[in-house]
């Protein structure tokens, strides 16, 4: 897509500029078809007001969200497999049933309008979590989390829950 808009268009990209959109079509052009879709969709996510299309968060506040502290450690579980761990600061502990002690890695931590996100490598992968404020089910115990999970390794995304001493879970302590 890049080559089809200038680069001036990046940083306003929810501004609908006649720069910024694609060239004319030509007879046999099915990339620059999707390339144009995509282009669109991009464009869409970005329309101000209203419901907020989906994203979460205030549609009408801009500030990145603040609900976890920058050194609060931040617990995660998920299941089907079961796996989980916690983040604090720049480093995250990822562990498994098969490695219970855990594997550190070093992360970097964006604050979006909707909640957190946290990017690392793992076992030379990609490792990409986001977490977002909501009730949140483990679906194996009466506990009602804060905050819902999203993780993606590599090409495989599993959702879980989180929660801190700061944000507690709700229910038994011993599920």
């Amino acid at each position: 897509m890049m080559h089809l808009m200038s680069q001036h268009c990046f940083p306003r990209l929810c501004a609908i500029r006649p720069a910024c959109l694609p060239r004319p079509f030509h007879r046999a052009a099915p990339v620059r078809a999707l390339l144009a879709l995509s282009g669109a969709a991009a464009l869409a996510a970005c329309h101000p007001g209203g419901s907020g299309h989906g994203v979460p968060g205030d549609p009408d506040d801009p500030r990145p969200f603040a609900g976890i502290g920058s050194e609060e450690e931040l617990r995660f579980a998920g299941t089907e497999p079961f796996w989980g761990g916690s983040v604090k600061g720049a480093t995250l502990i990822y562990t498994t049933l098969e490695n219970a002690e855990g594997t550190a890695i070093t992360v970097t931590r964006f604050a979006g309008r909707g909640g957190l996100s946290f990017s690392g490598r793992l076992d030379g992968q990609g490792f990409d979590m986001m977490v977002t404020e909501g009730s949140c089910s483990d679906g194996m115990s009466d506990r009602a989390y804060p905050f819902a999970v999203t993780l993606r390794m590599g090409a495989e995304q599993r959702g879980g829950c989180a929660w801190s001493a700061q944000h507690h879970f709700t229910g038994p302590s011993q599920p």
